[in-house]
């Protein structure tokens, strides 16, 4: 019997002969998923469009909420679903995840720059992986929600206990896989989407890359910024963003379990990766001056722009910003200073009993007041239409 013909590779798949060279066939099989995605919740999304308007996703949401066992007449793509998402793998140890929410937390307002200024940033780097939000207008046009929904979602599986069955941050982490699964069906049946050259929406290669922004690419961004973050405290939050990255859709064997793990895999997926495109500056431009956008242009929304810019070339650094087209500014001098505040309180701050529990009630506190303060209105729903054109 011959063997299955292997998917064909997108193009964006670029310099595969030199990371193979240094990863060795990691590279190649990484470069596989760019062709598989999520058949679950294809399959849900699929049942919601034969609904009429609401009906499915009035069900959908009772089931996140009460269970699909006490949802009445649920088909048997719900069923499927969310038998699969209610059951909590071996793995997962809630102490540990509980403590890598606690991270993000902790670093207050820090963690929120590291992920504007610098994972969210770099996710729009990738000239492939940004075509879902390029195309749908999910940051240029609705940069407001885009950006509380992301908030949002963040906080809720941060929080202790945020991510057990039923809790919200599990909830929301099911409607962003649906969502997700919605926008791959919706640039499927458009002329808009080229496979051959993207792979497929949102595929599993370009999940896990997500998750690695949540995670590895936060740890790298605080310290970068003066936080010390430990061996531990890292593998706590790669802990949690592996259930959750799990609970959205990846498939377990791409789910790195470890720091040192977690830092290969984003080294091969940066070294396969082209370089940023004319969708990476526009996403990043309507990124950095959402402030204007929310606020209006004024001296408030003009010195968080001027914020934002100088600290994305710190996070990314000046030769992948310039490429973004983020303007170089005086403010950058500022920055060394900063640091060594940062890392001062920090060290200080883990001298002082209960000090811990106080930045994590500030984070608790930031974060909830970057939520009430957002523009955008975070309902976590499927989307109905592409960008017009």
């Amino acid at each position: 019997m011959s063997a299955a013909p292997l998917p064909q590779i997108p193009t964006r798949f670029v310099n595969g002969a030199a990371a193979t060279l240094t990863y060795g066939d990691s590279a190649l099989r990484l470069a596989r998923f760019l062709m598989r995605t999520d058949p679950l919740a294809d399959r849900v999304v699929e049942w919601v469009a034969s609904q009429p308007k609401g009906v499915g996703w009035e069900k959908i949401s009772d089931a996140t909420r009460d269970g699909i066992a006490k949802t009445s007449d649920a088909p048997l793509a719900l069923k499927e679903f969310f038998e699969a998402v209610e059951t909590v793998p071996t793995w997962v140890d809630w102490p540990t995840i509980n403590r890598g929410g606690e991270l993000l937390l902790r670093s207050g307002a820090l963690g929120g720059i590291v992920l504007g200024a610098r994972s969210l940033i770099l996710g729009y780097a990738s000239p492939a992986g940004n075509k879902p939000l390029a195309l749908t207008g999910r940051l240029e046009a609705q940069a407001p929600k885009r950006l509380n929904e992301t908030a949002r979602f963040v906080h809720a599986v941060s929080v202790r206990n945020g991510m057990r069955p039923f809790a919200e941050g599990n909830r929301i982490t099911i409607k962003v896989r649906l969502m997700h699964a919605q926008v791959r069906r919706m640039l499927l049946l458009s002329d808009k989407w080229h496979s051959e050259q993207w792979g497929i929406p949102i595929n599993q290669h370009d999940m896990v890359a997500t998750t690695l922004l949540f995670s590895k690419t936060v740890i790298d961004g605080l310290r970068i910024l003066g936080m010390s973050i430990s061996r531990d405290e890292a593998e706590d939050s790669l802990h949690l963003w592996k259930y959750v990255g799990q609970l959205i859709g990846v498939e377990e064997e791409l789910l790195p379990s470890t720091e040192r793990e977690a830092a290969r895999l984003a080294d091969i997926i940066l070294a396969t990766q082209g370089a940023p495109d004319d969708d990476s500056r526009a996403l990043t431009r309507a990124l950095l001056r959402s402030p204007v956008e929310e606020q209006g242009d004024n001296a408030n929304a003009r010195r968080q722009v001027q914020l934002g810019t100088v600290m994305c070339r710190e996070l990314v650094g000046d030769h992948l910003a310039d490429t973004l087209g983020v303007e170089r500014t005086a403010w950058k001098h500022a920055v060394p200073v900063a640091r060594r505040l940062v890392n001062s309180v920090d060290k200080f701050a883990k001298k002082i009993p209960f000090a811990r529990d106080r930045a994590i009630d500030l984070g608790h506190y930031y974060w909830n007041d970057v939520i009430q303060r957002g523009t955008g209105d975070a309902t976590f729903s499927l989307p109905t239409g592409l960008r017009k054109s």
